[in-house]
């Protein structure tokens, strides 16, 4: 489902409006053949664009050629209310429930002509239906905004600051999406009685946090949604709280296993995860960190840190945003994360890398600001050794 944002601001400049329908063409044009489609074109109201009457089309030769057609004939108007779009492509998606589900949902605009209420109401609606990555094109939408709908949906968020960018993504984007091979994967877990879960998050290569997201599977058991899976892997970390043992004992505090929809149920797969909680007086082993939680707890840290940084910075809070973008430029070299330091680097000064020090820099474009907030959650993974 490739859901394209054609309010009137898409007109300006023109280039978002020819770069965004180019965009659509190049990602009809990566679609297997036999892979059902359809787009959907959105305002203050949202419309299928193809095929016209709310159903998907099977991807062939002539249906891609009549796709592209009307992607042609697109013109921008009105205002945005993406809780409409993404109501419509979960109505358009309901009728194939075993089917990998994915959408790609473009903006320039923030989400103006709906309440949040309502948009909260429509992510409701469609979680667990589908996984939807976003993009914000240019920069004047709502990075938190975004990512909300990013992390409601199990998709991703990036900002393509300039729309010459925009195919090269739709492209990259839709070929990811024909990588998937598994639809709606979950993270069950078990526990024993009376241990209570704190949190499950995954870690990498995005920072999300599942906690809130569980549902009950069984006795003990509680399941958390991972969206799509394809030839890939992903790291999550996990706190769970036990009752109290003596000296010497071993209990399985934990076990994690993943498990599968498959069209009629369910199949785990087989393989699991132990943990194991061992109760000792040796204060060397009771103190002692594992070095993957330490590297994901400070990756989690350092989002957490850009986030907070660049809310002070546009409140005005400038004390605030440098003591916070210090601290995470300090992570990001101490977890080995170049990239997101790299991106710290285009919106501060840097002293002293390794204490954090830094200077606001007098002027910041929006497109590094906005690129920094909305890559923050991506992780580096843990360095061998």
């Amino acid at each position: 489902m490739i859901i394209v944002d054609c309010s009137g601001s898409m007109d300006y400049p023109r280039d978002k409006m020819i770069a965004a329908k180019r965009a659509t063409a190049a990602a009809i044009d990566a679609l297997r053949e036999g892979v059902s489609f359809a787009v959907i074109a959105g305002n203050d109201q949202a419309g299928c664009v193809y095929p016209g009457d709310g159903s998907l089309a099977v991807a062939t030769a002539a249906t891609r050629a009549a796709a592209r057609k009307a992607v042609n004939r697109l013109g921008a108007s009105g205002g945005t209310a993406i809780g409409r779009w993404l109501s419509l492509a979960g109505q358009v998606l309901a009728n194939q429930p075993a089917a990998i589900r994915h959408a790609i949902l473009l903006t320039d605009g923030r989400n103006q002509h709906e309440t949040p209420v309502e948009l909260a109401q429509a992510l409701s609606r469609c979680q667990g239906m589908f996984v939807c990555d976003c993009r914000g094109v240019g920069t004047d939408w709502n990075v938190e905004e975004l990512r909300r709908i990013s992390s409601a949906l199990l998709g991703s968020v990036d900002i393509v600051a300039d729309p010459a960018g925009l195919e090269a993504d739709f492209r990259a984007m839709t070929a990811a999406a024909m990588g998937k091979a598994v639809a709606d994967v979950r993270l069950r877990l078990w526990t024993p009685q009376g241990a209570v879960v704190r949190f499950v998050k995954q870690v990498a290569p995005t920072v999300e946090d599942l906690t809130a997201r569980r549902v009950a599977s069984g006795p003990r058991h509680g399941d958390y949604p991972t969206g799509s899976w394809g030839t890939e892997s992903r790291d999550y970390h996990l706190c769970v709280e036990v009752n109290p043992g003596e000296v010497g004992d071993v209990m399985l505090a934990a076990r994690a296993g993943l498990v599968m929809s498959t069209s009629d149920g369910e199949r785990p797969v087989p393989a699991q995860g132990l943990v194991k909680a061992v109760w000792t007086d040796d204060e060397a082993l009771s103190t002692r960190i594992s070095g993957e939680v330490a590297h994901y707890t400070g990756q989690a840290e350092l989002a957490a840190a850009i986030q907070e940084g660049m809310a002070a910075h546009r409140d005005g809070d400038l004390s605030r945003a440098t003591s916070r973008l210090g601290r995470a430029l300090a992570l990001a070299k101490e977890t080995g994360n170049t990239g997101t330091a790299e991106l710290l680097a285009k919106v501060v000064d840097v002293v002293d890398p390794v204490t954090g020090t830094v200077r606001l820099r007098a002027k910041v474009s929006d497109a590094d600001a906005m690129t920094l907030d909305t890559r923050s959650t991506r992780t580096s993974r843990v360095r061998k050794g």
